[in-house]
């Protein structure tokens, strides 16, 4: 893949991949950034090799999601972690007031797993089907429907509280 066709596709991607990145880290955007700018830098060294421009998106996502999840591991080998009670405070930081309309939602969705978030958030911000989160998260279908499953009850729990 050249450069250009690697920015071309970036570019129809970005707005989205940002939106995933950004719930997936509880409205931090620094973090969502950071883990943003870290997944293209490792595509665009491994896009030499790639070659299904078809499913540039999909590939695309899988990196962002693996780096999230080693960016967590790391983060948690190191004893940082941002939980529920901290996630009241990051959106607050660098925004707006209008930054709270989304603030419990974004507090629900750090409760969920890992698994039970990427699934969650693909499927339901990001319009993606069940088949292309599987390919993205590298599980099966079915995989995909369980972690969508548990995601919304547990949801569905921590909303209702």
């Amino acid at each position: 893949m050249t450069r250009e066709t690697f920015t071309q596709h970036v570019s129809q991607e970005l707005t989205g991949l940002r939106r995933f990145l950004l719930a997936a880290c509880s409205g931090n955007g620094d973090e969502a950034d950071d883990v943003a700018q870290e997944a293209l830098m490792k595509a665009y060294m491994a896009s030499s090799h790639f070659e299904d421009e078809g499913g540039f998106s999909a590939w695309l996502y899988r990196i962002a999601c693996n780096t999230l999840i080693d960016r967590g591991r790391k983060q948690m080998a190191r004893g940082e972690t941002l939980g529920i009670d901290k996630a009241h405070d990051v959106a607050g930081v660098s925004r707006s007031d209008d930054c709270f309309d989304y603030q419990e939602l974004y507090q629900a969705i750090d409760g969920l797993t890992v698994s039970e978030r990427t699934a969650v958030l693909l499927f339901y911000m990001e319009d993606r089907p069940i088949k292309e989160i599987a390919t993205m998260m590298n599980v099966a279908e079915g995989t995909v429907k369980g972690y969508l499953s548990r995601g919304r009850e547990h949801l569905r729990t921590i909303l209702n509280k």
